[in-house]
């Protein structure tokens, strides 16, 4: 059998495994030994580090004006059609997020709210022997939208030294100010501290492998992150009017990132599980990324029993997924009950894929049950929010004395008395 089947939602979660960052420690140990070498010699380690994991031997970091402009060409034209159109959508729908500064008024006061883009921001993008324009769009362009300046890009090259031409492509099309050839925990280090080739930023966003998430972890405080992304997740709920085939398809299209992803579902209908693992076998004879898949569906997979919609919607929600799919009759009655999710699919024609590639929302969710208080990368990820205070004379001379109450109430005499002494200029 290729997904275990559970028959309650207590059995699976007394077998979950642990939150994914748990029992790293010689990943820890490893990351902290990259980020302080590369804190201490710069692009020398970064090289260094690029040709023990990568097996590339670089002379230059940057990807060059002329491997972007050759990118182009590489690529064919249906292909630049559809990142173009990606762009369109994902563009639009962080426009949307935009927020406004704000001032608030009252007899002698002003206080408000100024919102400002950070200054610059790094982005990682998963590489290797696989290509992501994907997360190229989904980390550029809402930083874009904020109106950030600088965004540079770090992506590990192939051990030839390359980058594939579309995500090259894609970090034109998407605005990004330069990318270079250095992955893992080292691109994270680079970022944080900066090189002699690569800018220290405000803020690291973008997903990545265990030891580029603890680094992010390690270093969060020097520099602002977005989230610690973990294997993907995603939980489908069906009942007896989902169609065996199309749930299939979507647990394997997260059971093919990684052995380490999760693919849940959860059923009102035992017919439906059974037929669910007849499709998972058929579907998987031909997969290019079947024994990733397999043992994803084996390792990390479940289907889950339940008696009642009401009993699937406790268990999402004590599970907080990154992507949940409503394969329900009328799912759109049961939104209510769903509190935890980074993206909810709706219906039976809205595939996870969709929103990896499409819909415009962000790919770049919370993992790890993280959902019960993280949210998707957007627009807000790349904006500060600065406080605005104005009182006049007479304005402070009223509201002084709840301010000393309230400060000698703590204990703070010297706050007290910074509202004092303006009070008694006043008086005087």
């Amino acid at each position: 059998m290729l997904l275990p089947v559970y028959k309650t939602p207590s059995a699976y979660l007394a077998k979950r495994p642990p939150f994914f960052l748990d029992g790293c420690a010689a990943e820890m140990k490893i990351v902290r030994e990259i980020i302080d070498a590369v804190r201490s010699r710069g692009d020398a380690a970064l090289k260094e580090l690029t040709a023990r994991y990568d097996g590339a031997l670089l002379e230059d970091l940057q990807v060059s004006a002329a491997e972007m402009e050759a990118a182009a060409a590489a690529v064919e034209p249906s292909l630049i059609e559809a990142l173009r159109g990606a762009k369109k959508n994902i563009e639009s729908f962080h426009r949307r997020q935009l927020a406004a500064s704000w001032w608030d008024s009252g007899p002698g006061r002003l206080v408000g709210q100024r919102l400002r883009p950070l200054r610059s921001v790094g982005a990682y993008i998963p590489g290797g022997s696989a290509a992501y324009p994907s997360s190229v769009l989904m980390t550029v362009l809402p930083a874009r939208v904020a109106g950030v300046a600088e965004i540079y890009l770090c992506t590990p090259p192939a051990a030839d030294g390359t980058v594939p031409a579309l995500t090259l492509l894609a970090a034109q099309e998407a605005g990004a100010t330069a990318l270079f050839k250095v992955g893992g925990a080292q691109a994270v280090a680079a970022l944080a501290y900066g090189t002699g080739t690569i800018p220290a930023v405000s803020k690291i966003v973008g997903p990545g492998n265990i030891y580029v998430t603890l680094a992010k972890r390690e270093l969060y405080g020097r520099v602002g992150i977005d989230l610690l992304a973990g294997p993907s997740e995603i939980v489908v709920v069906a009942d007896e009017s989902a169609a065996a085939a199309s749930v299939a398809a979507d647990l394997i299209s997260q059971a093919e990132h990684d052995p380490l992803a999760s693919p849940i579902l959860i059923t009102t209908s035992a017919s439906l599980a059974r037929q669910v693992e007849r499709e998972l076998q058929e579907q998987l004879l031909d997969l290019p990324r079947a024994a990733i898949a397999r043992r994803a569906l084996q390792e990390q997979g479940a289907a889950v029993l339940v008696q009642s919609l009401d009993e699937a919607w406790q268990m999402v929600n004590e599970l907080a997924p990154e992507h949940l799919e409503l394969q329900v009759a009328d799912p759109w009655r049961h939104l209510d009950a769903i509190e935890n999710a980074g993206a909810i699919f709706i219906g039976p024609d809205s595939p996870e894929p969709l929103g990896d590639y499409w819909a415009g929302s962000n790919h770049v969710l919370p993992t790890g049950g993280t959902a019960r208080y993280a949210s998707p990368l957007g627009v807000e990820d790349f904006i500060k929010r600065t406080h605005l205070l104005y009182y006049s004379a007479a304005a402070l001379a009223e509201a002084a004395p709840q301010i000393e109450r309230l400060a000698r109430a703590e204990g703070l005499e010297g706050h007290a008395r910074a509202a004092a002494i303006r009070r008694r200029k006043d008086d005087a």
